[in-house]
């Protein structure tokens, strides 16, 4: 069956984290490259990202110290490209409910896990999303830059599974086989045509 629907999701698939974890180091009164260099050694072991800020001693700032979302430059226009060509286009990853507002207006459907109450990589994360678009899996593709929280469940539910290389996860992980895989947002519309 053709894909009908192309969901993503948001953190460093639509959303360049940057900002966000500077803005992070900054609260936390930590230099940024210590911070980023301790989550990328979170991320190579496997472990949460929030390891990072524990081997720090360091208490999570509070959220509006992560709220500086900038969509990546090929995020827009790939959504407009896929929406021109009559796909369903959605927005739904591990995020709190005010991060939903960066894609309002650019996608279809927009949920969070804090909406939803699931965090992904759970399988009712992807239960629920095929329920939100009413279609089977198989005619949903989820693209992500994480295999474990996004490719491989995504292939687990039924769906086409796309890995985006980008952000720390992204150049770290390697897809299964079965999962498509592209360098740039760019790319996607071609390769589900």
């Amino acid at each position: 069956m053709a894909v009908e629907a192309v969901v993503f999701d948001v953190g460093e698939t639509l959303v360049d984290e940057s900002r966000n974890w500077e803005h992070v180091a900054d609260a936390c009164g930590v230099p940024r490259f210590t911070l980023m260099a301790l989550v990328g050694a979170a991320v190579a072991r496997g472990q949460h990202h929030g390891t990072a800020l524990e081997a720090l001693g360091a208490d999570p700032p509070p959220p509006q110290a992560w709220f500086h979302d900038e969509l990546y430059p090929d995020a827009e226009p790939c959504l407009r490209r896929l929406k021109a060509a009559g796909y369903v286009v959605g927005a739904v990853g591990n995020m709190a409910i005010d991060h939903e507002s960066i894609v309002h207006g650019l996608v279809d459907l927009v949920a969070s896990s804090e909406r939803w109450g699931i965090e992904k990589p759970s399988p009712a994360f992807f239960e629920r999303l095929v329920a939100e678009l009413s279609l089977p899996p198989e005619k949903i593709a989820y693209v992500g830059d994480r295999v474990d929280n996004d490719v491989a469940p995504a292939l687990a539910a039924g769906m086409t599974a796309v890995h985006i290389r980008r952000g720390p996860w992204g150049y770290l992980h390697e897809p299964p086989a079965g999962a498509l895989r592209i360098n740039s947002l760019d790319e996607l519309p071609g390769i589900l045509a």
